[in-house]
């Protein structure tokens, strides 16, 4: 029965599980959710609306979605076009982690485990002013960071403005070093003896795909690194997890030893479904076999539209990495390759584009269905799932 995303929120918040593992397709509505579950947790507290906006609730949540990004914007050094600074609007949590925790260098190490070992973040050498048990103290501010590639020589390469995606792993880094300090503090079984109490009433942490811009090798270890927080905490902490990703979603899944997740669904008329699935997206989750429906569907309907380009071949980049083969197009038909090829690349690398037709043509939705049977017909492992799942 399809639900609103309100309706799914309050369903997560009454499961008694430590561990929610939630799988969805780009564009499904998995930062709605973060948000919507958020509200629900611990509504926006207008006096602090920079970390709220941010993810980083006092109270009773914790959550990292494409919002918390907004704690970063460039400045750009439009004057002389030199030293682009990477600006950090300072909270409550950031000042705790940097300051108090003084965890400026464990977030420089996780950042290049993620990134390059190569790039290094300089934090700026400013002081401010801060109150501190009633007393005026000078400390080092953290409002700004620079970039630059080290040579090995002691010498270094910048500045240097980093792309979306490595600012995305450094917002990652910064959440990971404080959510990391927040349950080593939590563990702690006495409030009493906490060095801080700010985080006693935390209930929840909500992660909404952090891996969005790493490799395979770095999501790994992403992953690898979060379940082992997760294990780690003793303190009744509840965490929740979404990602569109099934490699992130199988580690996690295996390494929390879950016992089992949800897919998130939408549908047309904007509500939405979240189904139990048993198992990795290897097993009964069937992420394969739920990706071929849809474009079996779309078959059968008529309605095949560029993004099913796209999923067509998401299942030939994965089939032939199961299989061994170098490359996706390897599994194509000799007869048809050349064109089946060309037409795959260029739906799939043009489905956000406003200037392209709406719709494919009639010749290439056949060579949907074609390639479809293909890899169904010649590489049979799925009607032997299919019978087995």
């Amino acid at each position: 029965m399809s639900k609103t995303l309100t309706e799914i929120a309050q369903q997560l918040k009454e499961t008694d599980k430590k561990v929610q593992l939630i799988y969805a397709f780009n564009g499904t509505g998995k930062t709605r959710l973060s948000r919507e579950f958020k509200e629900l947790v611990a509504p926006k507290n207008a006096g602090d609306e920079q970390a709220d906006e941010a993810g980083l609730s006092r109270n009773k949540i914790l959550y990292y979605n494409a919002f918390t990004e907004d704690l970063s914007y460039w400045d750009n050094d439009l004057q002389s076009d030199a030293e682009p600074k990477l600006k950090i609007q300072t909270n409550s949590f950031t000042d705790w982690v940097l300051i108090e925790q003084g965890q400026d260098q464990n977030i420089i190490a996780n950042f290049q485990r993620y990134a390059n070992d190569k790039l290094t973040p300089r934090f700026n050498e400013e002081y401010k002013t801060k109150n501190k048990d009633e007393k005026e103290v000078t400390v080092k501010a953290f409002s700004e960071v620079t970039f630059s590639l080290e040579r090995g020589d002691d010498d270094h390469f910048g500045n240097l403005k980093i792309s979306k995606g490595e600012q995305s792993n450094f917002i990652w880094s910064i959440f990971y070093t404080l959510l990391d300090q927040v349950i080593t503090i939590l563990n702690v079984a006495e409030p009493s003896e906490r060095e801080s109490n700010q985080f006693d009433q935390l209930e929840y942490v909500f992660i909404d795909d952090p891996v969005s811009s790493l490799d395979e090798n770095h999501l790994i270890e992403l992953a690898l690194d979060l379940a082992q927080l997760i294990r780690s905490s003793e303190s009744g902490l509840k965490f929740i997890v979404s990602t569109h990703n099934p490699l992130f979603y199988n580690v996690l899944y295996n390494e929390v030893k879950a016992k089992g997740g949800y897919i998130l669904k939408r549908f047309e008329d904007g509500t939405f479904e979240i189904e139990d699935k048993k198992g990795d997206s290897n097993k009964s989750f069937s992420y394969h076999l739920y990706i071929k429906r849809l474009i079996k569907q779309a078959i059968e309907k008529n309605e095949v539209q560029r993004y099913h380009f796209t999923l067509l071949r998401n299942l030939y980049e994965k089939s032939a990495n199961f299989l061994g083969y170098p490359q996706w197009f390897d599994l194509l038909p000799e007869n048809k390759q050349s064109y089946s090829r060309l037409v795959m690349n260029f739906y799939s690398h043009r489905t956000l584009s406003n200037e392209e037709v709406a719709e494919p043509t009639e010749p290439e939705k056949q060579t949907v269905k074609l390639l479809l049977e293909h890899l169904k017909d010649e590489y049979g492992f799925w009607k032997q799932e299919e019978q087995h799942g």
